[in-house]
């Protein structure tokens, strides 16, 4: 039996048995989690997977679940399939769950999945038109559960999230992460009851300084983010201009240009300027991207940068699952970066124009050689194994077609 397969049994029953009983990685507070793409050579036998954790948050909740998201599917037998049971479990033992959906992603949702959420008992449904606070969308991926635990990463409320996608997050019981988690989340349920009866979106109260120490949340867009929480477009280039060493990132896509629905893309210099600034001061940049970010538009801006002293540059690409094609998944969609092994970065924003400005994303800094030695070790696994590539600036790539065979 192969290691996949075996990691495969062993997540399974995880999810379906005791999630208690998985290994995990952690520094108080706060716990790495993560998603092994099946049918892959990948191996993170001491993270707990997204599905077991997510399972075991919703069993433990005795009064709230909020959760934010960018858009819901389900898939028939899927994990996801029996995450939404133990949703619909802990409705039917009277939690009050509100779920809060970014208007742009009902159609990249599943119609049934939608229809089985509204349908469970103390649910809440909204869907947030967040283009209209800020020209964005709701991108974040989050939940509360009971004001006292939350989880923020790169998995979408997908079933291919919790299988078929490399994806990275974190489990938080750290009580004033929790706590601005818990903010950000009425700051958007009170900003879509506001806009539903045309009424002002009302302002997050000004408060105390963000702090830079230890562990943080940082948000976007810095409008809306309540007290106490900085603003991400800030911190990103700002760690980076502190690098001395070495920084490894690993993300779905980048590119020093804006996403916007017309695809004109323009000029988003803020994160380039950054990594550019630090390989000039002899910073080792390590970036991985998916081998989705090979467009026309984006695989030029990539190419100026691998030239660069200092700067590697490699694309992943993941096999094709065993029970075939699937749209929209076999795919690298973490969003991490680690820095001179004492800083950590997961996060919700590809790093274009677009996410750190305008849309609602959180991120998680993690001041700890502990968790940046994992997320580097995460980072190193995928770029010295057999799916990464490294860019090559006189090849030709492929149009990338996520939703095509």
């Amino acid at each position: 039996m192969s290691l996949s397969m075996k990691l495969r049994i062993a997540s399974l029953a995880g999810v379906l048995l005791s999630p208690l009983a998985q290994a995990d990685f952690s520094i108080p507070g706060f716990e790495l989690v993560h998603t092994v793409p099946v049918d892959t050579t990948l191996d993170a036998a001491d993270l707990r997977q997204t599905g077991a954790v997510w399972i075991e948050l919703f069993d433990g909740a005795k009064s709230r679940i909020d959760i934010g998201q960018f858009y819901a599917a389900d898939h028939p037998g899927s994990v996801m399939d029996k995450v939404i049971e133990h949703l619909e479990a802990a409705g039917k033992r009277g939690v009050k769950i509100r779920f809060l959906l970014e208007e742009k992603g009902i159609k990249l949702s599943e119609a049934a999945t939608l229809e089985r959420l509204r349908a469970i008992p103390n649910l809440t449904f909204r869907v947030l038109p967040y283009g209209q606070l800020s020209g964005g969308i709701i991108h974040a991926k989050y939940l509360v559960v009971d004001g006292k635990q939350a989880f923020i990463g790169s998995q979408n409320f997908d079933w291919r999230s919790l299988e078929h996608i490399h994806e990275t997050g974190l489990r938080i019981t750290d009580g004033a992460v929790v706590g601005q988690v818990q903010a950000i989340f009425d700051q958007d349920w009170q900003a879509q009851a506001a806009l539903a009866d045309k009424q002002p979106v009302p302002l997050p109260a000004t408060g105390q300084k963000p702090a830079r120490v230890g562990n943080y949340l940082v948000a976007s867009p810095q409008r809306y983010n309540p007290p106490g929480v900085g603003d991400s477009q800030l911190e990103l280039p700002r760690l980076l201009g502190e690098a001395k060493k070495q920084v490894r990132v690993q993300l779905l896509d980048y590119a020093p240009l804006s996403y916007g629905p017309d695809r004109t893309r323009p000029y988003y210099a803020v994160i380039d300027n950054a990594l550019r600034a630090a390989a000039a001061r002899g910073v080792s940049i390590k970036l991985m991207v998916s081998n989705w970010n090979t467009d026309k538009l984006e695989l030029p801006y990539l190419k100026s940068l691998a030239v660069l002293p200092n700067v590697e540059i490699k694309i992943v690409t993941l096999p094709e699952a065993k029970q075939g094609f699937i749209p929209y998944a076999r795919v690298i969609h973490s969003k991490t970066m680690e820095i001179d092994g004492q800083v950590a970065w997961i996060g919700t924003s590809n790093w274009l124009g677009g996410y750190l400005d305008n849309s609602r994303n959180l991120e998680v800094v993690m001041r700890s050689e502990a968790m940046a030695r994992r997320v580097g070790a995460l980072h190193e696994q995928l770029w010295d194994g057999p799916y990464a590539r490294a860019l090559n600036v006189t090849d030709e790539y492929p149009a990338p077609h996520p939703g095509q065979h």
